[in-house]
């Protein structure tokens, strides 16, 4: 076991001080609390205009930085509010805003703007409209082309386009519930988080199309009315009848609408489209319905015709796909890839036949994320974890020769934007023991960065909690695990103290990072201000560690995450300020899923749980996700049977309390009520509590009453 040794001290520990600080509520910490935004340092937006670093506020957009990349001893104005409206004195409907500007045009004094009905162009020297497109009342879902070529958007449930012309084209008209069309598909998995894609010049549009006809619904109820009414959702089980879905190209030139060509829809996935450079092939993953296969396959965006498959990816557990292909702005016949083929996610270089040129980046780390180029030294800029499995950096790498170089301080959790040319990134981000900082930064040079003097300690004035954080070995005994350690601020190492594992678990999520607090939750200050100690740690199955460490769960979800967080347990119950006879555990979605496991497989550990949202047996929960990580119910009989809480219900022995939102398309209620069924019939106890009108996750003030309710449950059955 390791331990690393930085106790983050937030506030002096002298009982003194400690007597003059305000201990935190909810409603201070918490999102949707009436005094949250009270504690938020106010932040500088910011965007680029070329190379130009600017921050688009309400009233103005200001310039920060000149051409070349340093900050401005004085910000000037570039854009005013009232301009813009002076300019629209005429119109019904005013721009209210500059919060959300953007610059399409590189270094030309235009800002791209939007009214509720409109999307516009002005030019601020000229001060006036250039370009303008008015949208119906009823559209949604609107997609804009570059240039403002064009905007695609949804009326009802149909796919309409509208051109500079002002001409508008219908592509659908059997739009429905379960006609989808412009939307995500496969229920946002594969990296899939929207449905209309413009080509890079703005002439065509690839949209998706998913037909639902034959997928099982489940009967979700609206209780707002007095007479209540079904809004059913079509839910795919595992194992069941999936949708189908194909891929559209309207062609705004000829008004036309082609289907790529592809293979039988059915169990068939089609994700992360791209187009070519030259608007005249669509490229996207497509993969069967075990998802051990990827195919990138080319289409002719004219015909729809299929070119060929330009590569094949193939895995005994899974490929997922989540990035579609991006093509060097120096060089259209080559571009870049996501693969995790050698157990780790990096970058792949090939060309337009498929034929692979280098692997631009190697080792046991991941690309987290590819942020641009540098077109002029062409070099791919990204986010790793290099440097440390909870550290997220930014690097150029060079395409020639793969050399990468770091770009920011190396500590903490960076995410940046990129200027026009890639010369210059603007680099926000945090660490253990910095809140929030934002540098501006030359990708080309080692200068020394300059810095936004707007960061600041947020509950300066309150009494926060000290914060720990390290590895420990996983169940395998050779995996290093993080985790933290969340300790009240006055923690008398003399007394004993209750405690509660957060956990979540799952794939595609991690709980410590080395961010601000190493990721502390809002509500683990709470808790600590109250006289809790909260242990959190990362098991195998999470994110960004390599394929083995999260595959280490294929077919068998539950098991070693179980075993991991035990071995937390562990280590937690080594600390002589922890009282091992009470101890909590607190979890939402697959975290939820690990809380009941956990009560129910070690009832004599936990003496109460409160598991959110949770997933009871998994042949309830969606295809897609469910079935990559456990595949169908008759191919891993053995593997559902054990992760079927329902059959662990008669061995709850501590307080265990559900909640979910009533109205939760994600975790069906099938899951929970399921649990509360089997659990009165081995005569066991949960509690359980529903809220009307929420989806899978809570909003708004009910985020300020579920985690008091959550503090309760603790309160009454572990304090």
């Amino acid at each position: 076991m390791k331990r690393i040794s930085t106790l983050i001290q937030l506030l002096m520990l002298t009982t003194l001080t400690l007597g003059a600080q305000k201990i935190p509520t909810l409603d201070d910490l918490m999102w949707g609390g009436s005094a949250y935004w009270s504690h938020q340092p106010r932040n500088v937006p910011t965007a680029w205009w070329g190379d130009v670093l600017v921050s688009p506020d309400v009233e103005a957009i200001v310039r920060l930085s000149d051409s070349r990349g340093r900050l401005l001893a004085k910000p000037d104005t570039l854009v005013r509010l009232a301009d813009v409206v002076d300019a629209l004195a005429d119109d019904d409907e005013l721009v209210r805003s500059l919060q959300s500007a953007s610059f399409p045009s590189g270094e030309k004094p235009i800002v791209a703007l939007s009214t509720r009905h409109s999307r516009l162009h002005y030019d601020w020297k000229a001060q006036h409209v250039v370009r303008r497109l008015d949208l119906p009342a009823d559209a949604a879902n609107i997609h804009t082309a570059p240039g403002l070529a064009a905007a695609s958007y949804l009326k009802g449930s149909d796919l309409c386009v509208l051109t500079a012309d002002g001409k508008e084209t219908q592509l659908s008209t059997d739009g429905s519930r379960q006609i989808v069309y412009g939307q995500s598909v496969h229920r946002d998995e594969f990296g899939i988080h929207d449905g209309q894609f413009w080509s890079p010049a703005g002439r065509r549009l690839a949209f998706y199309r998913m037909d639902q006809t034959m997928v099982s619904d489940f009967p979700l109820v609206d209780n707002a009315a007095r007479v209540a009414t079904l809004t059913p959702e079509a839910y795919p089980m595992a194992g069941m009848t999936s949708h189908k879905v194909s891929v559209g190209v309207f062609d705004t030139a000829t008004g036309r609408t082609v289907y790529l060509k592809t293979a039988d829809p059915t169990d068939r996935y089609f994700t992360n489209i791209a187009w070519s450079p030259d608007e005249t092939t669509i490229y996207m993953f497509e993969l069967p319905r075990s998802q051990r296969v990827a195919e990138l396959t080319a289409y002719s965006a004219e015909t729809g015709e299929k070119l060929g498959v330009v590569y094949r990816e193939e895995n005994d557990k899974y490929v997922e796909p989540q990035q579609p292909i991006r093509f060097l702005p120096w060089d259209s016949e080559k571009f870049v890839m996501f693969s995790r083929r050698d157990g780790w996610n990096h970058l792949y270089l090939l060309d337009k036949s498929g034929r692979e040129l280098a692997q631009l980046t190697s080792g046991r780390w991941e690309v987290l994320a590819l942020v641009g180029f540098d077109a002029e030294k062409k070099r791919i800029i990204i986010a790793s974890n290099e440097a440390s499995p909870i550290a997220r950096n930014h690097y150029s790498v060079d395409v020639r020769t793969g050399r990468r170089t770091l770009l920011d301080n190396g500590r903490g959790q960076h995410r940046g934007t990129l200027s026009a040319s890639g010369s210059r990134l603007v680099d926000r981000w945090s660490a253990h023991d910095v809140f929030r900082s934002c540098d501006l930064l030359s990708t080309r040079s080692a200068s020394r960065p300059e810095t936004f003097d707007f960061h600041a300690e947020n509950y300066k004035d309150y009494m926060m909690p000290r914060i720990e954080s390290g590895t420990i070995k996983a169940a395998d005994g050779e995996t290093d695990l993080y985790y933290r350690l969340v300790l009240p601020a006055d923690l008398d190492t003399t007394k004993k103290y209750p405690a509660v594992v957060y956990v979540y678990g799952g794939p595609h999520a991690h709980n410590v990072d080395d961010s601000y607090r190493y990721g502390m939750r809002p509500w683990e200050a709470y808790m600590a201000a109250r006289g809790y100690i909260v242990f959190v740690v990362d098991n195998r199955g999470s994110e960004n560690r390599g394929a083995a460490f999260e595959q280490a769960t294929w077919h068998k979800l539950g098991q070693v995450e179980m075993a991991d967080q035990m071995a937390g347990v562990d280590f937690l119950c080594t600390l002589p300020y922890v009282d091992a006879s009470r101890l909590g555990v607190h979890g939402w979605s697959f975290g939820g899923f690990m809380t009941t496991n956990l009560m129910c497989s070690y009832p004599d550990v936990f003496k109460a749980g409160v598991a959110g949202g949770p997933v009871i047996d998994w042949k309830f929960y969606e295809v897609m996700y469910g079935e990559r990580y456990m595949g169908t119910p008759d191919e891993n009989p053995e593997g559902y049977a054990a992760a079927d809480l329902t059959q662990k219900a008669g061995a709850l022995r501590g307080r265990l309390q559900i909640i979910v939102g009533y109205n939760d398309p994600t975790c069906v209620l099938q899951h929970s009520l399921s649990f509360l069924r089997a659990a009165a019939d081995a005569g066991t106890q949960p509690d359980y509590f529903v809220y009307p009108g929420q989806g899978h996750n809570m909003m708004g003030r009910d985020m300020v009453h579920l985690h008091e309710r959550i503090t309760r449950y603790f309160d009454d059955y572990l304090k």
